[in-house]
């Protein structure tokens, strides 16, 4: 079973992602927007991040680009986010893909079986 860490900081989003992807047989750990990502990721070492680009105080392009210079996090699959069209950024920083909100929950699905 897949293991899916969200970074989301919309208590309702992550409410229903939890719900939707618990249904489709993964394990979900949610982070607050306080937690510490990359320290996150060392610790519940997931398959899939995913990721809003806005964070609270934190930014989600931040966090991909550290990510993918850390050799400990190599193979972690990056999904991002957002209410923008950011996508070629996101990906030029280094996630695997980019989801733009909002989106359907069997595109979400899709890309995570991928």
């Amino acid at each position: 079973m897949a293991k899916v860490l969200l970074a989301e900081d919309d208590h309702t989003m992550v409410s229903l992602l939890k719900t939707l992807l618990k249904m489709e047989g993964f394990e979900v750990v949610a982070l607050t927007s306080d937690d510490d990502v990359a320290d996150a990721i060392l610790r519940e070492r997931p398959d899939v991040l995913f990721m809003d680009v806005h964070l609270g105080q934190q930014s989600g392009m931040d966090i991909v680009e550290s990510i993918r210079r850390n050799p400990e996090m190599t193979g972690l699959h990056v999904v991002m986010t957002s209410g923008l069209n950011v996508k070629e950024e996101c990906l030029s920083r280094g996630a695997d893909h980019f989801l733009l909100k909002p989106f359907m929950p069997d595109e979400l699905i899709r890309v995570l079986k991928q």
